[in-house]
C-alpha cells in the first residue's frame, strides 16, 4: 500500500472514530437532559401538590394535554427568570466534562503536531548530514529505508550520490587510461622517430639505398599509427561514420579474405570460408569488414606455413554468430584477459605490430551492437567469436 492510501486511511479511520465518539456523547447528553427535565417538573408537580391540594387535578390535566402549554418561556420571563437559574448541579458537570474534553483533545492535538515537527526536523537533520558526509568525501551507505514522506527524497539522493560516484569512478578510469595511452603512445613513437634520425645521420656519412628504405618502412609504420589513434578516438567519441544496412556474412568474409590475398600468399596461408546457407545482419559493409580483417591478420600471424585459417556462421533468432580460426598455437593463458586491450602486445605477438589491431575490431563490433571474445580450441590453435545480436 502506498503512502497516500495509508494517510488517507487513517485520516478516514480518525473521522469515523470522531463521529462515533461525538455521537455517543451527543445521545447521552440528550438522555441525562431529559432526565433532569423530568426530575424537575416531577419536584415542580410535587411541590405545587403540597401547597395546593386543589391544583393538582388540573397541574395533571395541563401534563396531559401538552401542546397547549407551549414553551413556557414568556411566563417565567416576565418574573425575570432565566433558564440557567433551574440549571441542576449535573448540568455544570457535563460543561466540566465537555471543557474537559475539549482541552484533551487540544492537547493530544498538539502534541502530534510538535511529534510530527520534530520527526520532521529529525530526519531533514539525517538527510542533511548524510549530505554533508558525500561533499567531505566520507559517505557510507544511505541511512535506512523508511516509508514516510521523506521516501521518495531519500531515494532520489541515493540515486544521486550513486551517480556521481558512477561518474567520478568514470573519470578516473578515463584519467588513468588517458595517461597510459599517452604513455603508450609516445613509446611507440619513439622506435620509429630513433630509427629515422639514425638512418638520417648514417646517410649523411654514406649514401646508401638502405637508409631511404628504412626511412621509409618507418613512416609507414607512424602513418598507420596515426590512422588507428583517428579511428579509435573518433570510435570513443562517438563519432565513427557508420551506416545499417543489410550485410550478407558469407560476402563479408569473402571480401576481407580478398583483401588480404598478398598477406596470405606470402606466409602461404589461406582461408577457408564454406558457404552455410543466408546470414544477414544489420551492420556498417566497410566497417565490419575492417574489423574482420584484423582478425584475420592476427590468425595469419600465428599461423604455420601452409596453414588453413577456418571461418563459420550460424544465424538463430538471437544473434548471429561468425566463427575464425587458425591452426597455430594458440594464445598464452596470461594473454587471454588483455587481447582487446590497446596497445597490448601478447608473448608471440608479430615484430612489427603495435597492439591496436584487436582493440579496433573490438570498438568497432561493440558499435554495432555486437560482443567479441578470445579463446583456445581444445585441439590447438587460436579462435574468435563474434556475436551480432538482432535486438
Amino acid at each position: 500500500m502506498s503512502e497516500r492510501a495509508r494517510t488517507g486511511l487513517l485520516i478516514g479511520l480518525v473521522l469515523a472514530v470522531s463521529l462515533i465518539a461525538a455521537s455517543v456523547s451527543a445521545l447521552l447528553t440528550a438522555r441525562a437532559a431529559n432526565r433532569l427535565q423530568f426530575q424537575t417538573l416531577s419536584a415542580l408537580c410535587g411541590s405545587m401538590a403540597q401547597r395546593q391540594p386543589d391544583a393538582e387535578q388540573a397541574v395533571l390535566d395541563a401534563l396531559k394535554d401538552r401542546a397547549a402549554l407551549g414553551t413556557g418561556e414568556d411566563h417565567l420571563a416576565r418574573y425575570g427568570y432565566r433558564p440557567a437559574d433551574f440549571s441542576q448541579p449535573g448540568h455544570k458537570t457535563i460543561r466540566l466534562f465537555i471543557a474537559a474534553g475539549f482541552l484533551a483533545g487540544a492537547f493530544l492535538f498538539a502534541l502530534i503536531l510538535i511529534l510530527g515537527r520534530r520527526r520532521q526536523s529529525q530526519r531533514i537533520q539525517a538527510l542533511a548530514g548524510y549530505m554533508e558526509s558525500v561533499n567531505t568525501g566520507h559517505a557510507g551507505m544511505l541511512l535506512q529505508n523508511r516509508e514516510d514522506e521523506f521516501s521518495k527524497l531519500q531515494d532520489e539522493i541515493y540515486k544521486t550520490v550513486t551517480s556521481l560516484y558512477q561518474t567520478r569512478d568514470a573519470a578516473l578510469r578515463a584519467k588513468r587510461g588517458f595517461a597510459e595511452n599517452l604513455y603508450n603512445i609516445a613509446h611507440q613513437l619513439k622506435t620509429p622517430v630513433t630509427s629515422i634520425s639514425l638512418s638520417l645521420q648514417m646517410m649523411k656519412k654514406q649514401v646508401s639505398d638502405q637508409y631511404p628504405e628504412q626511412i621509409e618502412k618507418q613512416l609507414s609504420r607512424l602513418t598507420h599509427l596515426e590512422e588507428a589513434l583517428l579511428l579509435l578516438s573518433r570510435a570513443d567519441a562517438g563519432t565513427l561514420p557508420l551506416s545499417r544496412q543489410d550485410v550478407d556474412i558469407f560476402t563479408l568474409l569473402t571480401l576481407a579474405a580478398d583483401d588480404l590475398h598478398e598477406v596470405m600468399g606470402g606466409k602461404g596461408v589461406s582461408v577457408d570460408i564454406p558457404e552455410l546457407g543466408e546470414a544477414v545482419i544489420q551492420a556498417d559493409m566497410e566497417w565490419t569488414m575492417e574489423a574482420v580483417m584484423n582478425l584475420l591478420k592476427d590468425c595469419a600471424e600465428h599461423s604455420p606455413a601452409g596453414g588453413t585459417i577456418r571461418c563459420t556462421y550460424e544465424q538463430n533468432p538471437l544473434y548471429t554468430s561468425v566463427r575464425i580460426w587458425d591452426e597455430g598455437p594458440g594464445f598464452d593463458r596470461e594473454d587471454l584477459p588483455h587481447l582487446f586491450e590497446r596497445f597490448y602486445r601478447g608473448q608471440n605477438a608479430a615484430p612489427g605490430g603495435i597492439g591496436l589491431g584487436l582493440a579496433l575490431a573490438k570498438e568497432i563490433i561493440e558499435l554495432q551492437n555486437g560482443t567479441i571474445r578470445a579463446q583456445n580450441r581444445p585441439g590447438g590453435g587460436a579462435e574468435f567469436e563474434i556475436h551480432f545480436y538482432c535486438h
